[in-house]
């Protein structure tokens, strides 16, 4: 009898726990009156950031058209990318700016679930708030796509959203920089997420960061990310520069795969932006 009163126990103590830890963020209201908002600035981050390298749908020729669809193949299953055009239906069109800041900057959706970490939030945490308002007014100016978006075909326990809050307490709370970052680090961690592909993971999907930048599987499902660690790439800033700008190689081969999304978007940021990446790039440790 005791044991079976020590077994009960301690599932109650492991059910009350779990729920706790799992348990959705407490939603505050953004005030909007402390922004004012820059479509110019809007725009560089959406570029910076990535957004339609994932977003858009396979072979889109429409670069603003969110419709999703793109399929990442992991370990834990089939991710596909959602549709985030302005779409009240099918994209995320009815939410309001705290429901677009709470999804950045914590991965949480608006009724309060997990967003798998496939969605970079665990980079997109670190962008300022300024930055996230900018993007938001950007994104209402993009077109709207009624395109419904595709299910995630995922391995148990893997699928069980509320399961990320665990993820997150482990791998979120690891701060691998502050809020008074330099412009290049920007850059490279929070805005382009590089590391969310170029370091490998760990079994839990978590980052390595012992292997900062030095390559990773491929979402493709097919073959490996290259590592951009200064002592495997071996590029001189000048070549990092040329290749963000025409996705030329030093060897005068042409970037390609989901690459040459990014590549398409860092060449219309600035030369400086260029160049800070460039800087990021070669002075990993």
């Amino acid at each position: 009898m005791k044991k079976f009163i020590f077994v009960i126990s301690f599932l109650f103590i492991g059910i009350v726990t779990y729920i706790l830890i799992t348990k959705p963020i407490e939603v505050k209201k953004i005030q909007l009156n402390d922004f004012k908002s820059n479509l110019e600035n809007g725009r560089h981050i959406f570029l910076a950031s990535g957004c339609n390298s994932c977003h858009i749908s396979e072979g889109s020729e429409n670069k603003l058209l969110l419709a999703g669809g793109q399929k990442f193949v992991t370990n834990f299953g089939t991710f596909f990318a959602p549709n985030i055009s302005t779409s009240e239906i099918h994209g995320i069109g009815s939410w309001n700016f705290s429901d677009f800041y709470y999804s950045i900057k914590f991965g949480q959706s608006p009724s309060g679930k997990n967003y798998f970490p496939a969605f970079p939030y665990n980079s997109y945490q670190h962008m300022n708030d300024k930055d996230i308002y900018d993007l938001w007014t950007y994104w209402k100016t993009l077109p709207s796509d009624e395109t419904p978006s595709q299910v995630h075909d995922l391995v148990f326990p893997f699928d069980v959203r509320r399961n990320i809050g665990i993820w997150k307490i482990l791998f979120m709370k690891d701060k691998y920089f502050d809020q008074t970052i330099d412009q290049s680090t920007y850059l490279v961690e929070a805005l382009g997420h590089c590391a969310e592909c170029h370091t490998p993971r760990n079994y839990l999907g978590g980052l390595k960061k012992s292997e900062w930048m030095r390559g990773g599987i491929n979402p493709s499902g097919k073959g490996k990310i290259p590592s951009i660690h200064p002592s495997d790439l071996k590029w001189t800033k000048d070549e990092i520069m040329e290749y963000l700008s025409s996705g030329f190689t030093p060897d005068y081969d042409m970037v390609g795969g989901k690459m040459a999304s990014v590549v398409e978007n860092i060449s219309q940021l600035s030369d400086l932006d260029r160049e800070l990446i460039a800087d990021y790039l070669l002075r990993i440790e």
